[in-house]
């Protein structure tokens, strides 16, 4: 006779976060990498991997647009979360378990004795652990640093108006370095700690098992089966503390949103918002020679034939009064005073110089000059147009003349 036995019973399952918590961080995940794809091309525009994603892109302008819409998404997911976590506090009373704590100081210490085996137990945590908490007032600070940067770069002449114009780029110096640090920290820390060490599911799923809650939350397992967990108020309560929060929470929302639209349509660039001047002044006069008047007889050559015409090709010839302003309209943004890849192309003895790797100018060979190189492989931040490259390749081969 056999004996049959029992199908063992199901672990438990208790919820961790919420569909709204969970859609916010799907929106926050979403913002976050296309963020960090748009902005780290343009923090390394000459690396081989930005030029490939600027070409499949679409441009340079493309990839702007849309780190323009991922940042602005950002800012919402923000607010939403403010005001969510202002229901979760004043409404629902639940306790700020995320405010970090000389606890924590405690946990993450025995933590690190434990790991280098100097411990005997892990530390027992609450809701949310040490390193959740790092993690998570990282990403404040991160958002805020962004936010301002950002603001400053977006929005130049708001920002000169109240400070220096170096704060400009020392705003962007800022953004760049706080983008590859939050890069990094995902990288190392979330993917270590959320997806390889133990992976966690629940902001998928919204749930965390028996087995997962006693590994990772004991402290917060144990309020649960005692009872003293966060416990909804009752409906009258709830009703009154409702009637209370949510005409202040419309209120500042209101007003979130619309320093958002602000942020955002206060300015397009310096150039576009710059009023209008009375004179156009034409950006770019190709110089043409002064024609000579008609005589009824050639005057005589002072100079061997040989002579005249290399001073008839010098005189026609492109020089820096040409491809100076071409430099001027499509390159100065990367190469200007910020120097990109140590090349300055603002004046004729920068350029002349060249960057961090030598001169990328090489006179009368234009084959072999790597601005023009890496010009005519397209896809470049600052694309010259077929012309300007002929122009550019004419003046090189000529000797690269400054006059």
């Amino acid at each position: 006779m056999v004996k049959k036995t029992s199908a063992p019973a199901r672990s438990h399952s208790y919820l961790r976060f919420s569909f709204a918590d969970r859609v916010q961080h799907l929106a926050m995940l979403l913002s976050f990498t296309t963020l960090a794809v748009t902005g780290l091309v343009q923090k390394y525009p000459l690396n081989a991997v930005s030029l490939f994603i600027v070409r499949l892109w679409g441009g340079i302008e493309n990839i702007r647009a849309t780190h323009h819409v991922a940042a602005t998404l950002l800012m919402l997911v923000a607010i939403y979360h403010l005001i969510g976590m202002g229901y979760k506090i004043f409404v629902l009373r639940h306790r700020m378990t995320m405010l970090p704590s000389l606890q924590d100081v405690k946990d993450a210490w025995m933590a690190f004795t434990y790991n280098i085996g100097l411990g005997k137990s892990r530390p027992q945590m609450g809701r949310y652990t040490f390193e959740e908490k790092a993690e998570y007032w990282a990403l404040v600070w991160g958002t805020v640093i962004m936010g301002i940067t950002g603001f400053m770069m977006w929005n130049p002449l708001a920002t000169v108006k109240l400070l220096p114009g170096d704060f400009i780029p020392a705003a962007k110096a800022a953004h760049g370095a706080e983008a590859l640090l939050a890069v990094l920290a995902i990288i190392v820390w979330h993917m270590y700690g959320v997806h390889l060490k133990r992976f966690n599911k629940s902001m998928w799923t919204g749930e965390l098992s028996e087995e997962e809650m006693l590994h990772e939350h004991p402290l917060e397992l144990a309020d649960i089966k005692a009872g003293i967990a966060d416990r909804m108020p009752s409906a009258a309560t709830l009703r009154k503390r409702q009637m209370i929060y949510y005409p202040i929470a419309t209120i500042l929302g209101l007003v979130m949103l619309f320093s958002v639209y602000g942020f955002i349509n206060g300015e397009q660039t310096a150039i576009t918002t710059v009023p209008p001047q009375a004179a156009t002044i034409p950006v770019y006069v190709p110089e043409t020679p002064t024609p000579l008047p008609p005589t009824p007889t050639p005057l005589p050559s002072p100079t061997p034939p040989a002579a005249a015409e290399g001073t008839q090709a010098s005189s026609t010839s492109s020089t820096w009064i040409q491809v100076g302003p071409i430099f001027a309209a499509k390159c100065l943004q990367c190469h200007g005073a910020l120097a990109s890849g140590g090349l300055n192309l603002s004046t004729y003895a920068d350029a002349m110089k060249g960057g961090k790797d030598g001169p990328v100018i090489v006179p009368n060979d234009a084959a072999n000059s790597k601005l023009f190189i890496v010009q005519s492989a397209g896809g470049h931040l600052g694309q010259l147009s077929a012309d300007e490259l002929e122009v550019i390749k004419e003046w090189i081969d000529a000797g690269a003349l400054e006059k």
